[in-house]
């Protein structure tokens, strides 16, 4: 059905102007200030904001083999409810992504599941350089490398495979950076003062600044010196901010790198309160780090926000230090939250939306997308002025809990398009229309 939404205040390329917007055939088909409405279906959005749809970079859906956590299906619904429109997920599931084949597999059960759309990283192992020559790059983001352990145990740590696949690689790598044997040594330091019960609050000390910018240099003098395409994935320290440049455009950026929702939001007082549920890799750090990450947002040389969406059970959330896993959900709350930034004088609009849809759309080489524009597909999301606050009844993930529990939003997102399909209004979605496949120019 063709759409006609009227009375928008359109965010998008830097500037809020009113006007219609009328989709057809999955398509924006046109922006002007007065549409006649024919025959269309009415959205009158009574000027409220509406934005590109958010693209989602680094999200952690669960499936296969952890559907215990989260699966596609479930995350990308609140994916949806959250206006995100695309995500690219990440390769350490069970088993992880490191063949070409078990890549296809998870292309399929997002066909048949995902409400989002949808596109998948290739993981890379110490041993498994000759599936990861054979990706297609017009199909995938990129490559993942965990040059630091996580979730997943998909470590990366022998020089000669680093150096095989950056002297190689034609496509884009993105990288968790944090060096291992130096968590390994703070590891050791705090089990010999605190046994295995290790307070949550040093876990930005074993994860520490020292090891994501040994890790992040060593990958950015990878890329310098071979020309490499390289995404530095969430940086977390003041420190690492000096391998980025902010003196070129985006487009011709051979070097990015990304900030998530919890390291613009939370600083380490907050471990006290929120404990092991705020527990990420990379840490949460100090508040001289957050404030560092945010100018350098704000700069460009950071050059996009992501979620890192990477749902764990309560029950695992609970355990002790070493034994519970790191990772939140975000995907419902990512863009509310940077709107209350933005009410807090902490980022403009027009930037949020650079930082979460055009900038993704530019890294990543997305084909028409992430940009309000005649001919490009209707990722859409429309925003109003509501007062809400998170409460386990309003959750849509699968884990049923989420690190922003009580807190109290003055933005909602009220309506979701993908593909010009309105999937989301007001608390309610249309699950029988599934998101496609991304493609990359």
């Amino acid at each position: 059905m063709d759409i006609l939404i009227k009375n928008a205040r359109i965010v998008n390329e830097g500037e809020t102007f009113e006007s219609d917007l009328l989709i057809k055939n999955r398509r924006i088909h046109k922006l002007s200030t007065t549409i006649s409405a024919k025959n269309y279906k009415i959205i009158d959005l009574n000027g409220n904001y509406l934005m590109p749809g958010v693209i989602d970079d680094q999200v952690h859906f669960r499936e296969p083999g952890l559907t215990h956590k989260a699966n596609i299906f479930s995350e990308s619904r609140a994916a949806v409810a959250g206006g995100i429109t695309s995500f690219m997920e990440m390769p350490n599931t069970i088993p992880p992504v490191l063949s070409q084949e078990l890549l296809q597999q998870k292309f399929d059960i997002a066909k048949y599941n995902s409400l989002a759309n949808y596109s998948f990283f290739m993981g890379v192992s110490n041993t498994n350089i000759n599936e990861v020559l054979k990706t297609d790059f017009g199909k995938v983001p990129g490559l993942k490398i965990f040059m630091g352990s996580s979730t997943g145990n998909m470590l990366v740590d022998d020089f000669t495979v680093l150096n095989n696949i950056f002297s190689n690689v034609e496509g884009l790598i993105a990288v968790h950076c944090e060096d291992e044997n130096t968590i390994k040594e703070n590891i050791i330091k705090y089990k010999t003062k605190f046994g295995e019960n290790v307070p949550i609050e040093y876990h930005p000390n074993i994860r520490s600044e020292e090891a994501c910018y040994k890790s992040s240099a060593l990958a950015v003098s990878l890329a310098k010196k071979y020309s490499t395409r390289l995404h530095v994935l969430h940086i977390s320290t003041e420190r690492e901010l000096d391998l980025f440049s902010n003196d070129i455009d985006l487009k011709q950026k051979k070097i990015t790198s990304e900030a998530c929702i919890h390291h613009l939001t939370f600083t380490d007082k907050d471990y006290k309160k929120r404990g092991a549920f705020i527990k990420w890799n990379p840490a949460v750090k100090s508040e001289k780090d957050n404030d560092a990450i945010w100018k350098a947002l704000l700069d460009n040389r950071i050059d996009v926000i992501a979620t890192d969406h990477a749902p764990h059970t309560a029950k695992e959330k609970q355990q002790s230090y070493f034994n519970c896993p790191s990772g939140a959900p975000m995907v419902q709350h990512a863009l509310t939250v940077m709107l209350q930034h933005h009410l807090n004088n902490k980022i403009s609009v027009e930037k949020i939306v650079e930082k979460m849809c055009h900038a993704p759309a530019i890294c990543f080489n997305i084909e028409k997308r992430g940009f309000i524009r005649e001919g490009y597909y209707a990722d859409l999301v429309a925003i109003e002025r509501k007062s809400w606050e998170v409460k386990k009844d309003n959750l849509m993930y699968m884990c049923g809990w989420s690190p922003l529990e009580n807190k109290k939003f003055d933005f909602n997102i009220s309506h979701t398009f993908v593909n010009g399909n309105l999937v989301y209004e007001h608390g309610i979605i249309n699950d029988s229309i599934l998101g496609i496949e991304l493609s990359y120019l």
